[in-house]
């Protein structure tokens, strides 16, 4: 591969790391961790309007069902989500966000954004420059 394309990979992985510090950074203005923040946005983002199960969050995070099990519990407690057992199924619960939980995550995806139009400033095409074999 062409030098180029080895400068290109690095800038893309350095801006995907200044947005990944940026947005935990954000979430902390709200209160919120970083896995805070996207427990709100698989809950928002789930297009089932019945709400994800902890176990399609667990798939959304790339996370243990434990560990979500977890984050959900403390999100729980701080007020951001509420569970409830599922209409069809009981054994199932279900998860949406609270009023203060909704609020949170509209603040904070407003600024990301924000942030991701500038960051595809930063980064124009970056794609059609990274050759491979099977693009050539």
């Amino acid at each position: 591969m062409p030098d180029e394309t080895y400068i290109q990979l690095l800038r893309l992985r350095t801006e995907l790391r200044r947005f990944l510090r940026w947005s935990e950074q954000q979430a902390a203005t709200e209160g919120l961790t970083g896995s805070q923040h996207q427990l709100l946005l698989a809950i928002r983002g789930h297009a089932d309007p019945r709400g994800p199960t902890i176990g399609e969050v667990a798939g959304y995070l790339l996370l243990r069902q434990n560990s979500a099990v977890e984050l959900v519990n403390r999100a729980d407690a701080a007020g951001l989500v509420t569970r409830s057992r599922d209409d069809s199924d009981h054994r199932v619960v279900r998860l949406a966000l609270t009023e203060d939980g909704a609020a949170r995550l509209e603040r904070l995806s407003a600024v990301h954004l924000v942030e991701l139009e500038r960051l595809k400033l930063r980064l124009p095409n970056l794609a059609d420059g990274l050759e491979t074999e099977d693009t050539r």
